[in-house]
C-alpha cells in the first residue's frame, strides 16, 4: 500500500510524511520539556532566585532579624 501511495503522490507525499513525523517527534519533546520544566512545589528552581534574593525575601517577611540578615549578607557578598 505504501508503494502505491508513494507513486500517487510522488516526492511531495514523501516529503509530507517526513514533515509529519518530525512534527510528531518535536511535539513529544515539547510536551516532555513542559512536564519536567515546572513541577508543583519546586519554586526555587523554577524562579531562579539567587541566595541574596532569598535572603532579602526572608528579611522582608520577618523570618530573620536585622542582625542575622546583615551577618548572612556579609557572608554571601564576601565570596
Amino acid at each position: 500500500m505504501h508503494g502505491w501511495e508513494f507513486m500517487q503522490w510522488g516526492w511531495f507525499g514523501f516529503i509530507l510524511q517526513i514533515i509529519f513525523w518530525v512534527a510528531i517527534i518535536l511535539l513529544i519533546i515539547w510536551i516532555a520539556k513542559k512536564i519536567t520544566e515546572s513541577q508543583p512545589g519546586d519554586k526555587s528552581s523554577s524562579q531562579g532566585d539567587s541566595a541574596l534574593d532569598i535572603l532579602n525575601k526572608r528579611y522582608a517577611k520577618g523570618e530573620i532579624d536585622k542582625e542575622e540578615y546583615e551577618e548572612k549578607k556579609k557572608d554571601l557578598t564576601a565570596g
